[in-house]
């Protein structure tokens, strides 16, 4: 039987995780609002300077400045990448780290259903053998009492 309750640890070092992995998230979520903003922001540039005019300075001017704001929008995709590929990283360890603490938390209370166990069978060891020590004594008294009456 699988009990999912609380173990008897106290708040310590979960809070201290959970409190750790709250900030890590906030942050987390300030670098994806950044690098999204960033991208729709570049993208609204380009879009807006994509008109071709007659002037071939200007032309080669917002050239120059779609290109720069294309290698914003990389590197803003690239940081997003890179984010997502430490909240991969972030997830496994994580999920080892809670499966860790099941199996801990199992073995735990599988050694005090063994210990619990290995109480009850002693205690009945016991009970047996006292209650095997009166029907012997019983049995023998019986036996002396059938052979002195046959006498």
């Amino acid at each position: 039987m699988n009990k999912g309750g609380t173990g008897g640890g106290g708040g310590g070092p979960t809070a201290a995780a959970a409190l750790a992995a709250a900030q890590k998230q906030k942050t987390l979520q300030q670098k994806v609002d950044n690098d999204i903003g960033n991208i729709v922001d570049n993208f609204s540039f380009i879009v807006n300077v994509a008109r071709v005019n007659d002037p071939p300075v200007r032309n080669s001017q917002e050239a120059f400045m779609m290109e720069m704001r294309a290698s914003r929008m990389v590197q803003a995709a690239d940081s997003l990448l890179k984010l997502v590929s430490e909240l991969k990283q972030t997830a496994i360890f994580s999920g080892f780290a809670t499966l860790n603490d099941h199996v801990e938390q199992r073995t735990e209370e599988l050694n005090q259903l063994a210990d619990k166990t290995d109480g009850m069978l002693a205690r009945i060891g016991e009970d047996a053998a006292a209650s095997l020590t009166e029907l012997e004594s019983h049995y023998y008294s019986s036996v002396r009492t059938s052979q002195i009456d046959t006498m």
